[in-house]
């Protein structure tokens, strides 16, 4: 049976950078893909955006997450010539309500070290001249990123560093080491075993039901998967912003937002759809061209000038829950040996957004719970 230090399964964002800091310390590293290449799950059916970090409960994994996970991030853009812009975000009020949301969000802001910006509705107006609000919070480090550019160079310096990504390798099941020193036995889908002292599961919108085939792994500590579809609509046309442009917040929905690609089209979304279903092979993908009616009201509300017929099906992602469309939006779970007492195993569960954005501070935090 062959062996190998370290196994991370699935090529995401997330599964890469945790593959290319395990490489990076010195130990020997393959990547589990079950599709033909990188990135192709939730890591390709995003917004791309680097998020600034102002959403997050203070305290909790993600706040931090993401604020050095951002900051990693333009850095590794610009040692590898990733493409991106720093181009800034616009969450903006149109009630007296949602001015009250701006200043709860511009309190987290400061609590979590994310520089803010608070504007009256005409210097905002005056700063994107299409825009409608009463009031809005610049944060002036929300970026975007070519998030298959950023991919190619984690798989890039993984290589680099001895690693691999083995594609078309599914994993069926995995036989837990009982005790400190042993080995995990991984049994691929086509009846290869392999066996590792360190196994990262980083399959996430397969990671609970892969973790449920983790023999030796109380089924405690794998939480129930749901599924929420996000659409995206393109703009047909030049979009009349510089910036990106989200309502204020509403629970954990970030309100349908208007995000801007490398090239400078518009898209907006995601809205959120709970999916009846019970695995991601049960995902439609297709965009509802009739789901953009409920888009185009939302929009206006920012965008009085969005013209009729300008809004395209595009694209929609999934994202990875951990929660019911009516609980509270839970933290990452970065489970590792400390929490459920396996030696070398780390489970990622529920790493939706702002999970691009932390990606290469996720990797550190694995890396160092692994020591």
């Amino acid at each position: 049976m062959d062996q190998v230090e370290a196994v991370v399964v699935g090529a995401g964002a997330v599964g890469l950078a945790v593959a290319r800091a395990l490489a990076i310390s010195g130990r020997e590293t393959l990547v589990l893909e079950a599709q033909g290449g990188i990135g192709q799950g939730v890591s390709s059916r995003n917004s791309e955006v680097i998020h600034a970090g102002l959403y997050y409960v203070p305290g909790s994994l993600k706040a931090p997450l993401c604020v050095r996970g951002k900051e990693l991030l333009y850095a590794m853009c610009a040692s590898h010539g990733i493409g991106h812009r720093r181009c800034g975000k616009f969450t903006v009020a149109n009630s007296e309500a949602e001015v009250r949301a701006l200043r709860g969000l511009q309190d987290r802001a400061a609590a979590n070290g994310v520089p803010v910006e608070w504007l009256e509705g005409e210097q905002a107006c005056a700063m994107e001249p299409a825009l409608r609000c009463i009031a809005a919070l610049h944060s002036p480090s929300t970026g975007i990123v070519d998030s298959h550019g950023f991919m190619l160079a984690l798989q890039g310096d993984l290589e680099r560093a001895g690693g691999m990504v083995a594609f078309r390798s599914a994993l069926d099941s995995v036989r837990l080491a009982a005790g400190e020193g042993g080995l995990h036995v991984l049994r691929l889908a086509d009846g290869t075993e392999l066996a590792t002292s360190i196994l990262v599961n980083s399959a996430s919108l397969h990671a609970c039901a892969l973790a449920r085939r983790f023999e030796g792994l109380d089924a405690r500590f794998v939480p129930r998967e749901w599924f929420a579809k996000g659409n995206y609509y393109a703009l047909a046309g030049k979009a009349p912003f510089s910036r990106l442009i989200y309502p204020a917040p509403a629970d954990a929905h970030l309100g349908t937002h208007l995000t801007l690609d490398l090239g400078g089209q518009a898209k907006f979304g995601p809205d959120i759809e709970w999916l009846d279903i019970h695995a991601p092979e049960e995902i439609d993908w297709t965009v509802d061209p009739a789901r953009a009616e409920g888009f185009y009201a939302e929009v206006r509300r920012y965008w009085p000038g969005l013209p009729d017929g300008s809004l395209q099906p595009s694209y929609s992602g999934v994202r990875p829950k951990i929660h019911g469309a009516h609980e509270k939006a839970p933290d990452f779970r970065i489970d590792g040996p400390a929490l459920h007492g396996v030696p070398g195993l780390v489970n990622l569960f529920g790493i939706e957004s702002p999970g691009l954005t932390s990606s290469l501070a996720l990797a550190e935090d694995v890396v160092g719970l692994l020591q």
